[in-house]
């Protein structure tokens, strides 16, 4: 049996999150996110349903600290899936920008694409994931996704030589 994947992403409003997911996951992962199901009793009730059936999902929401990611990345692990991350990573200038020219219920307030940014912790291995990368827009529009490279294994030292 293939190992379902969990897929969170972070990054703060205005980064292309939802729109990636429309590009990349819509065929074949869930969404799960704040903004649709609005209560975090909702969203836990989804991700539930998601882990029990073995149902790739995509986490959209900024998910901005590792406290954050590991309400998900946890139990998603305990179930057996397989936990990628990708960090949209956006000047919050840039962010702001796109999400000005948003229609208006699905517009935050400026102040929240700031107040996100200066929370925003960037992913690491260590918290659990099995891929790891960086998203970016360029400038024509596109979506630039690069691996994160995984450091590699401290090396043991040497054992001494033995003398004679």
């Amino acid at each position: 049996m293939a190992v379902a994947e969990a897929v969170i992403f972070t990054g703060i409003q205005g980064a292309g999150k939802t729109t990636f997911y429309v590009e990349r996951f819509l065929h074949t992962h869930v969404r799960i996110s704040l903004d649709l199901l609005r209560t975090r009793n909702r969203e836990r009730t989804f991700l539930d349903a998601c882990l029990a059936t073995r149902q790739p999902f995509v986490v959209d929401n900024t998910n901005p600290s590792a406290a954050d990611r590991a309400r998900y990345l946890v139990p998603a692990r305990a179930a057996g899936f397989a936990v990628v991350c990708y960090a949209f990573e956006s000047p919050p200038a840039e962010a702001a920008r796109r999400n000005a020219a948003r229609a208006a219920p699905h517009r935050v307030p400026t102040g929240a694409v700031f107040g996100t940014h200066r929370r925003l912790e960037r992913p690491a291995w260590s918290e659990g994931f099995d891929a790891l990368f960086t998203v970016t827009i360029s400038p024509d529009g596109r979506f630039d996704v690069r691996a994160v490279e995984h450091p590699a294994p401290p090396v043991a030292p040497n054992p001494p030589e033995p003398t004679a």
